[in-house]
């Protein structure tokens, strides 16, 4: 069966219902931008009898409910959404310039071609209109919301239509009478008969271009399904900007009485402080995007579907799939919205414990935030069983086989949801199956040759490792985690410095790498410079505020898993690889799996080192 129907419409019929609230918006339609040019344009097509393509509405009563609004411009009675016949999908712009220009009195606002927000009346000189068609779009004019044509910076008026008789003066035809002349011709005739006939030419022309226009409509049919709506719309949406999942579920749940955005970012006007100020307090949480938080509800909503599924012996298609893909979270019931919403909060939460625990402190160095996602809903199911040693160490291996095996990138719902299963029965059922991450995750020795920038998920992931391994700051002796919790500037820099390396001819390629890198403070960093190893460790060795033997600097620099003898001796070579091999077995601690090379692979390669550590 059809879902939608395929007519003609006139203009001035759409343009009645939009002011008699027939005809309004979905509240996720953003607000009307079109320039003063663009609407120019719109009127020289009409003018001329020119397509200006289909208009695609919904029909109101159906499954797809959103909250809605009248098109800019036109000011609705209490309770006109129930008046509300049909929806606008596509054709928003075209659709408001139209009536504001054809059915207002008001003047429109615009923009001008430097986006500086105007207001502007619309105008025909008939005489240019009657010249040819060639002549319409000279014809068509705008004055400002005084009905003046102004020049020298808004100082002289060169075109004065303050008034009717002003109007038939100039024999300037208004946009507003455009549908309906019946009183701008009895004013003429009054005024100055003799240019009666002339204007009945300009009527025949040119107004009945636009009293005839058909509009193609496309009706989406009430029983159109609410995800299909909202994907129609991005697929025809393509001039604006994209919508996220957000604010199209804020729309529909809005419908309902939910305030989804207050709820998200609060409203001090109702006493509502909001999830996100929630989960700002702590430092990994609060880049936290309100559609990852959707994703994660529409993970536990699916799952628990999916298991009273296969609990009645449904299986294959018959089962519901677990997903946060865009379609099934467009889908989310706002019940099932409100009944885990607090849930994976808490679950967020107990997931920022968890990774405080393996180490990581600031968001700037957290390799994905959507592998949250999946580990908050873990968190859901488990509670306070996480912290037992072996449910913990299961958690950690999948956490940190996602990061070292960089599978956490890009397009990621379909692994998010395969986690999450995988996860729970790993978890609950002590099954032997690990994790599709944990068995995908490999780490080849060579991609420590192309880790250059923190843009890397395991660059990040490496860096958290050395700190959580002890490293100490070369300087001020302390621990690196303790230094970075308490914002001291640290940051990964050079081992063997740039210049040094430039002067080696060492190519930055094997310099920039992440081998020759560890977290360093912007003090002893400073004090490192360009110098080769030996001088400026001999420099930090007996610097007034260090003085520490040879033993207690080298046991520091083991810290960073560096070989004290080998840079004493600024042997790059031998240095770097030592170092190597230091990395790959925390790697292998970390992932539980052994880093072996995989013949026939290239690494990903990273981008030339672009951050100024120096």
């Amino acid at each position: 069966m059809a879902t939608f129907d395929s007519t003609k419409t006139g203009l001035k019929t759409i343009l009645d219902e939009i002011v008699d609230g027939k005809l309004q918006l979905p509240d996720f339609q953003r607000g009307w931008i079109w320039d003063d040019s663009h609407i120019r344009s719109l009127l020289v097509s009409i003018a001329r009898s020119f397509p200006i393509g289909s208009i695609m509405l919904l029909e109101s009563g159906g499954e797809a409910r959103f909250q809605i609004r009248g098109v800019e411009g036109i000011t609705l009675s209490n309770g006109s959404q129930n008046a509300a016949e049909r929806l606008i999908l596509d054709g928003q712009q075209r659709l408001t310039s139209l009536t504001q220009v054809l059915k207002l009195t008001s003047p429109v606002k615009t923009k001008d071609d430097k986006g500086k927000n105007i207001e502007r009346f619309y105008y025909f000189d008939i005489e240019k209109a009657l010249a040819g068609n060639s002549s319409i779009e000279d014809a068509i004019f705008a004055v400002d919301e005084t009905r003046q044509l102004r020049t020298n910076f808004g100082r002289d008026v060169i075109l004065d239509l303050s008034n009717k008789e002003k109007e038939f003066e100039r024999f300037c035809f208004p946009g507003a009478q455009i549908l309906n002349s019946d009183k701008w011709e009895e004013g003429l005739m009054a005024h100055d008969p003799a240019k009666f006939p002339r204007y009945m030419e300009f009527r025949k022309r040119v107004l009945n271009a636009f009293r005839e226009y058909l509009v193609p409509i496309i009706e989406l049919k009430k029983e159109t399904s609410k995800e299909a709506v909202c994907l129609v719309f991005e697929k025809v949406n393509t001039g604006g900007v994209p919508l996220s999942v957000f604010e199209l579920v804020t729309a529909t749940y809005a419908a309902d009485g939910c305030n989804l955005r207050d709820e998200w970012y609060g409203n001090p006007t109702q006493n509502i402080s909001g999830m996100h100020k929630k989960l700002a307090v702590q430092p990994l949480l609060r880049d936290l995007e309100p559609t990852e938080l959707l994703q994660g509800i529409s993970l536990l909503h699916t799952y628990e579907r999916r298991k009273d599924d296969l609990d009645a012996r449904r299986s294959g298609r018959d089962a519901t799939a677990v997903s946060a893909k865009r379609e099934h979270v467009l889908a989310l019931p706002l019940a099932s919205y409100r009944k885990w919403k607090d849930k994976l909060i808490d679950g967020f939460f107990k997931a920022d414990q968890f990774l405080r625990m393996e180490g990581f402190h600031h968001p700037r160095f957290l390799p994905y935030r959507s592998q949250l996602i999946p580990l908050a809903a873990t968190m859901v199911h488990i509670g306070e069983r996480w912290l037992e040693p072996v449910i913990r160490e299961k958690l950690a291996r999948w956490y940190w086989c996602g990061v070292l095996g960089e599978l956490y990138g890009g397009a990621v719902e379909t692994r998010i949801a395969l986690d999450l299963q995988d996860l729970l029965n790993w978890i609950l059922q002590s099954t032997e199956q690990e994790p599709t991450t944990v068995v995908a995750a490999g780490f080849q020795p060579s991609r420590l040759d192309t880790l250059r920038t923190r843009t890397s998920a395991a660059y990040r992931g490496i860096y958290v490792l050395l700190q959580r391994e002890g490293s100490r700051d070369f300087f001020w002796k302390a621990r690196m985690v303790d230094l970075d919790r308490d914002e001291c500037k640290i940051d990964i820099h050079h081992i063997f410095p740039r210049d040094w390396c430039d002067g080696q001819k060492i190519a930055p390629r094997v310099y920039n790498s992440i081998v020759n890198k560890t977290p360093i403070s912007y003090k002893a960093n400073r004090m490192i410079g360009g110098k080769a190893p030996s001088k400026y460790l001999q420099q930090i060795q007996t610097h007034a505020q260090v003085q520490i033997s040879t033993e207690q600097q080298d046991e520091i620099l083991k810290t960073h898993l560096i070989d004290p003898l080998l840079l004493r001796a600024d042997d790059f070579q031998r240095s770097y690889e030592a170092r190597k091999r230091a990395l790959i077995r925390i790697i292998e601690n970390a992932t539980g799996k052994a880093v072996l090379p995989v013949g026939g692979e290239t690494p990903p390669e990273d981008a030339e080192d672009e951050e100024d550590e120096e």
